[in-house]
């Protein structure tokens, strides 16, 4: 697994990240959740495992522009890019390259806060996974789920959408291992998925990832994803109290009330969850939205955003991960982002970023 040094500036250069960073401005508890931060929750098993191995967790999380006061408590909040950043460090310190499943494998349900609590009550397993997919932006606006099913098969995804963010191998690896965990809490502790889909390059050694997932794994993926049958999405949870679900749905409803929604912020996230198995242009999304092309363009405008640079952002996006963590061919990174040919996406991309894909993927390498 290639770990990086770097930070990605949208459609820019690249800059070395020093070992003073100054701390990050944090929203407080309970506030509104701005575009690109995060509640701890599952992260908060960074310090615990840090300790595993030997290793003083204040100084890492310092170096990494935060405060060690904040993992003192799940419901606090950080950017999202300062969490790829710490797991970088951490991968950098301890040696080991499957960091982000240990941390995920620590969590548990309840470390997903509210919306976890809502999918222990949830009546069945199909509804928990649409419970996590529809309200997991009140607590994490860096990433994306989304959820579906075909036949008998469905498929639970997750992919970072925010720019900038290093790591994002390591924060799908931990988003998965928790999310077997979750699935497992309401499934019964023996089961297992289909199948897991990453997207990283295969490691060295794949037992951690075969001895936590227990099902075949397939690296070098567009996408993380659970792959499970759809019979199991029919199963009751036991102990779910209605009552309770009740409380909890009109919590998260109030949560989502006071969420301001930069409608940018939105169109990032369907576009990351749509771009690579979807026609995506302006036309499309409009009428996906129920709304007309120029209504569109002026909400968007009214952010100081335009159509085509967030979807240029996003296919940058999609294509820095692909490149820098996995080993999957420029022609098939080219047509998951809806190019006819990889001469035009090394076109799009020398724009973007000012080298070919191939150099960008040779300098992230450290070859």
């Amino acid at each position: 697994m290639k770990t990086n040094h770097i930070v990605v500036p949208p459609f820019g250069g690249r800059q070395d990240i020093g070992s003073s960073a100054a701390p990050i401005g944090i929203p407080k508890p309970g506030r509104t959740l701005p575009p690109g931060y995060i509640h701890l929750g599952v992260a908060k098993e960074i310090v615990p495992t840090l300790r595993d191995f030997g290793i003083e967790p204040d100084p890492l999380i310092r170096e990494a522009g935060l405060d060690p006061c904040l993992f003192d408590d799940g419901a606090n909040v950080i950017q999202h890019a300062a969490l790829g950043r710490l797991l970088y460090l951490c991968v950098s310190r301890t040696k080991c390259p499957h960091f982000g499943l240990l941390v995920g494998q620590r969590a548990s349900i309840l470390s997903l806060g509210m919306v976890g609590r809502l999918m222990l009550h949830s009546e069945t397993v199909g509804d928990a996974i649409h419970a996590l997919v529809s309200n997991l932006s009140i607590q994490n606006r860096g990433a994306v789920p989304a959820f579906a099913v075909n036949g008998d098969i469905a498929l639970f995804s997750y992919a970072v959408y925010q720019p900038e963010v290093e790591s994002a191998n390591q924060i799908s690896d931990g988003a998965m291992a928790v999310s077997v965990n979750s699935l497992r809490t309401l499934l019964g502790g023996g089961w297992n998925p289909l199948e897991i889909l990453l997207p990283r390059s295969a490691p060295a050694d794949q037992g951690p990832y075969r001895q936590h997932f227990r099902a075949p794994i397939r690296f070098n993926q567009e996408v993380a994803a659970i792959v499970l049958s759809a019979g199991d999405l029919n199963r009751r949870i036991v102990g779910a109290d209605p009552l309770l679900r009740t409380m909890l749905e009109e919590q998260i409803r109030r949560a989502k009330g006071d969420q301001h929604s930069e409608f940018s912020d939105d169109i990032r996230r369907l576009l990351r969850t749509r771009l690579t198995n979807h026609r995506c242009s302006a036309d499309e999304i409009a009428a996906l939205l129920a709304m007309h092309r120029r209504t569109l363009s002026r909400r968007l405008k009214s952010d100081g955003m335009g159509y085509r640079s967030i979807s240029n952002e996003i296919r940058f996006e999609i294509a820095r991960q692909l490149l820098e963590d996995t080993e999957v061919p420029l022609g098939q990174i080219a047509a998951a982002l809806g190019y006819s040919e990889a001469s035009a996406f090394t076109r799009a991309f020398r724009r973007w970023s000012g080298q070919t894909p191939t150099a960008w993927r040779t300098e992230s390498h450290g070859e």
